[in-house]
């Protein structure tokens, strides 16, 4: 370090030679302060031997600072939501729409996964009860019926070859307005709906057994 003194100026430079100035070099400290001042010479010296300058000095103190703001501002940005109003989905929704019977592109009718899809309703041996178990199925199509304008449905009854041809045609009609009833107990008008009676002249399988029989006692909703 390089110092001054009333009188005297010296800087710790290992050569000898260098170690005292002329009483030109002396830098007289003002009096009304206990403070050192640094001859120019010396600061020079200093910043040649690689001393950090006082510029460098602020950098360094205000570089903690920076990186602090730095890694704030990243991590408020990290927390902002992405996408526009059009992503976010309702309270509730876990973002699933649900639409009407009938809308898009096609016909839900031809849609293997909507409801109506499905248009059988199979029934027990010698009955014309609507089984429980069709009865989800009789909903969706009376909700079909009801939302899509101009639609209708003509109900066609079958039954199995045993019996007479005269008895199964009664019964393939008892079984068509079951069904008629039910859609008509959910709100379907009357006007939509239709009944024909096949009874068992068109089997849906022409076997001579049991599982053929429980295929052919049928409704089907003919659109």
């Amino acid at each position: 370090m390089c110092a001054s003194r009333p009188g005297r100026h010296w800087c710790d430079d290992p050569a000898p030679s260098r170690a005292f100035r002329r009483p030109t070099d002396v830098s007289v400290p003002d009096r009304r302060s206990d403070s050192v001042t640094l001859n120019p010479s010396c600061f020079q010296r200093l910043r040649a031997r690689g001393q950090p300058s006082q510029p460098s000095l602020t950098v360094r103190r205000l570089l903690p600072g920076l990186l602090v703001a730095a890694v704030l501002a990243l991590t408020g940005c990290a927390g902002q939501p992405v996408g526009g109003d059009g992503d976010a989905a309702a309270p509730g929704s876990g973002g699933a729409t649900t639409r009407p019977l009938g809308t898009g592109d096609g016909s839900p009718l031809d849609d293997p996964s909507s409801p109506v899809y499905r248009k059988i309703v199979y029934f027990d041996y010698d009955t014309a009860a609507v089984p429980a178990e069709y009865a989800p199925l009789l909903r969706a199509h009376a909700r079909y019926l009801a939302q899509t304008p101009g639609a209708s449905v003509t109900l066609e009854g079958h039954a199995d070859e045993r019996g007479t041809r005269d008895y199964n045609l009664a019964l393939a009609e008892r079984r068509s307005e079951a069904v008629k009833s039910f859609l008509m107990a959910e709100g379907v008008p009357a006007a939509k709906l239709r009944t024909l009676s096949y009874g068992e002249e068109r089997p849906a399988d022409p076997g001579h057994h049991y599982q053929a029989w429980s295929q052919n006692r049928r409704v089907e909703l003919v659109y």
